[in-house]
């Protein structure tokens, strides 16, 4: 019996051994995963990680929003091209990335809608092209509706919004949800978790990457990440304003992924119903992140899209 307790002990100390990953401090990740041109923006109370790249002068900036669990890093790409013509912000939600938890837990709609308009006062930001992914997406769409004034134009790429029923969910959001594995979570990340996890969302699970999963991995042991994700999930509310989707009134365009298991693509069709005179282009080999599984062909709907 001490022999079987002996070798269950052993096997215990072995798994959690490979796949110890407290949380890090930001200071620890700044040197890797904030690199010229980032730098940290007082909004909110909190230091928020931000690129503001290329014309300086430009009067309506292209502001870039990422998904839950992404950040900034997703767009990288895309700023690099952007950024010869246009004056190109990128950031880091509170809760994720280098920007880490909101002082005050709040990872509503509404207060995502008060950090971007926020953010844009303190850049000195009156009106931007605002494009969103995912959750991003939705913060967007949002943003257009209720302040149309401060949006020149709207790019969704398979944005949330309505209660949508996933194919699949990336197994780090399933663990999320389950209240019993939330004090493991904060200190064990299996890499295979975090592999599947990012394949999950991907149309070609072969474009991924270990230098991609060495990036999203960074940004969910960031210190407070963990756990802000799981205040964020408990405090979704899929579709409750699905609504006022009718209200956006800017014109939009719609990119999204044919292969999208996360919100698939009906979704975006609804999207296309629901914006009066909305544009759709569907790229069927593509997943939920379709601007950093193919940022070239993404991007190139774009650029006819802002210029």
């Amino acid at each position: 019996m001490w022999s079987l307790l002996a070798l269950v002990v052993l096997a215990i100390t072995v798994v959690v051994a490979m796949n110890w990953a407290p949380d890090q401090p930001v200071q620890k990740l700044q040197d890797r995963w904030a690199t010229a041109p980032s730098r940290f923006v007082s909004v909110n109370g909190m230091q928020v990680h931000v690129r503001d790249e290329g014309w300086a002068q430009d009067p309506v900036p292209v502001l870039l929003i990422h998904g839950t669990s992404s950040s900034l890093h997703t767009w990288e790409r895309w700023a690099k091209d952007l950024k010869a013509d246009h004056r190109v912000i990128s950031f880091d939600l509170p809760g994720f990335g280098l920007t880490g938890p909101a002082p005050d837990n709040d990872y509503s709609i509404a207060a995502y809608l008060r950090f971007v308009q926020n953010l844009m006062d303190t850049l000195g930001v009156k009106k931007a092209i605002i494009a969103g992914n995912s959750l991003g997406g939705e913060i967007a769409w949002r943003f257009a509706a209720e302040m149309p004034l401060r949006v020149e134009k709207l790019i969704l790429l398979d944005a949330s919004g309505y209660d949508f029923k996933p194919q699949s969910v990336p197994v780090g959001f399933q663990i999320a949800r389950i209240p019993i594995l939330a004090w493991p979570m904060d200190f064990l990340l299996p890499k295979s978790t975090m592999e599947d996890s990012v394949r999950d969302v991907y149309g070609n699970p072969d474009k991924v990457t270990p230098e991609l999963i060495e990036r999203y991995t960074a940004m969910t042991v960031r210190a407070g990440n963990r756990a802000a994700l799981r205040k964020r999930l408990r405090q979704l509310q899929a579709g409750e304003q699905a609504a006022l989707i009718k209200d956006v009134r800017v014109p939009t365009l719609i990119l999204w992924g044919g292969k999208d298991k996360l919100i698939p693509p009906e979704y975006a069709e609804r999207f296309h119903q629901d914006i009066a005179g909305s544009k759709l282009i569907m790229f069927d080999e593509l997943g939920h992140v379709p601007q950093e599984e193919n940022p070239v062909v993404t991007l190139a709907a774009v650029k006819i899209f802002i210029q």
